[in-house]
């Protein structure tokens, strides 16, 4: 898989993106904010992220998502790692990421690439967004949140 940053002049990958995230609205405010990267397999984009500056010296990531076909084959895992890489090379010195509470293999993923869980945010997803999330078979409620200094 290739990872590169997403060209200006090009549309960003929409039906992953919001496989991360169902707002539309909030997948275009940070695609503004951030830049987009795209993991793509024989010229087929089959993952995406968005590195997001939230303070001085620290960068969120968001929008993680990885085609459903490509699934539990690393994919989700060399884009977190490449996303800590390129947020290093860039000076940040933290990068974040959020995930909601029933994300069990998100969770898992964050840690395994050296995240550490830092906080919740309670009720974040009834807050942000108009409809319920289910995910694994429970309402997404909670945010989450991890960290990694670099």
């Amino acid at each position: 898989m290739q990872i590169r940053k997403l060209h200006a002049n090009e549309v960003p990958p929409y039906e992953l993106l919001l496989l991360a995230d169902p707002s539309r609205k909030l997948v275009e405010e940070y695609l503004q904010r951030g830049q987009c990267f795209i993991g793509s397999l024989n010229d087929q984009i089959i993952g995406v992220y968005v590195l997001l500056p939230t303070r001085p010296d620290t960068v969120e990531l968001v929008n993680v998502a990885v085609d459903e076909n490509h699934q539990g084959r690393g994919v989700g895992k060399r884009l977190v790692k490449h996303a800590v890489q390129i947020a290093a090379e860039w000076g940040y010195k933290t990068i974040e990421v959020g995930t909601g509470n029933s994300g069990i293999g998100q969770l898992a993923l964050y840690q395994k690439c050296g995240f550490r869980i830092t906080g919740i945010d309670r009720d974040f997803f009834i807050r942000h967004y108009n409809e319920e999330i289910f995910e694994n078979g429970m309402q997404v409620i909670d945010m989450i949140r991890l960290s990694q200094d670099l």
